[in-house]
């Protein structure tokens, strides 16, 4: 191709969508706003999400949460080392969505989506093992069988964090579906594009649709509605500042959703290793008795 081919090119510019049932609309609002990089250069238009598109992507979460939690845990498994190995795929352009994103070196960004990929597969790791650290079978006084298993909560809603675009939203988003949660996720509200590609890339990594979906826009806007949902179980407050987070726990305090609300201050520090404390905060613990029959120095009878 001639150098004067090249410059009398136009330059194909993406068009960034939501994530939501598996598909990719647009805001029904037909909204954007504008994405620019850490020196105020304009990236894109994200779609600004709407209370409307909030209450959408509850409809499709719930809907895919009975397949997703009903699959087993070594399947879910494989389906997180995929969106891994889809993630791996597509580092370069992560690369520099994160750099513009967070204004970081090429090879800062590319280091922070590798860490972001790692974290993924770790939690895929746990998936077929998180029942044997907080189930088990129970002591008890009696000719009874006592087994407590963990089941996920539902539909969890996440607010990502703001300031790490992309290893901060897969430290958030993982755990839940890693579980058999799904999940209403509400991208940082100044860098929004890796979430949105992070939507491309779960719809090619064989995860059932619903199981996440990717919202851009005014968080407050949209997490006060999935804050009030009587249709949502659970809400990581992660990305919420600090006036947020109490107007989100006054209205999640109406049907009693489970809440997660950040470890520290001061932020959290997503490179630090991440232990199962997400991996338990949307669990429930289900506990069954069972008879054994009698049992004496004999043994036992059913």
């Amino acid at each position: 191709m001639s150098d004067k081919t090249e410059q009398n090119r136009l330059s194909v510019f993406k068009t960034y969508k939501l994530y939501v049932g598996g598909k990719f609309p647009r805001s029904e609002s037909g909204r954007v706003y504008e994405v620019q990089d850490h020196k105020g250069k304009w990236l894109a238009n994200a779609p600004l999400s709407s209370r409307k598109d909030a209450r959408d992507a509850v409809v499709a979460a719930r809907k895919a949460f009975g397949g997703w939690s009903g699959a087993t845990a070594y399947n879910r498994g494989q389906i997180l080392y995929r969106v891994a190995e889809m993630l791996e795929g597509r580092k370069g352009q992560f690369v520099r969505e994160v750099a513009h994103a967070e204004g970081l070196s090429k090879a800062q960004a590319a280091e922070a989506v590798e860490a972001a990929v790692d974290r993924w597969v770790w939690y895929a790791g746990w998936t077929d093992k998180i029942a044997q650290i907080v189930g088990g079978a129970n002591p008890v006084a009696g000719p009874f069988f006592n087994l407590s298993t963990p089941e996920p909560t539902g539909v969890v809603a996440v607010v990502a964090p703001q300031e790490s675009s992309f290893l901060g939203l897969v430290s958030v988003v993982a755990p839940v579906i890693a579980t058999g949660n799904t999940a209403v996720v509400i991208a940082s509200e100044k860098a929004p594009l890796p979430a949105l590609s992070l939507g491309e890339v779960l719809a090619t990594s064989d995860l059932p649709g619903g199981v996440v979906n990717v919202l851009s826009g005014r968080t407050a806007e949209i997490a006060g509605p999935l804050a009030a949902h009587q249709d949502v179980n659970a809400m990581d407050l992660t990305g919420a500042d600090a006036e947020l987070a109490r107007e989100l726990e006054i209205a999640a305090a109406d049907n009693l959703k489970r809440v997660l609300r950040p470890a520290a201050v001061d932020g959290e520090d997503f490179t630090a290793d991440p232990g199962t404390r997400r991996l338990t905060a949307f669990l429930e613990t289900k506990t069954v008795w069972h008879p054994t029959g009698s049992l004496g120095a004999s043994g036992s009878s059913y």
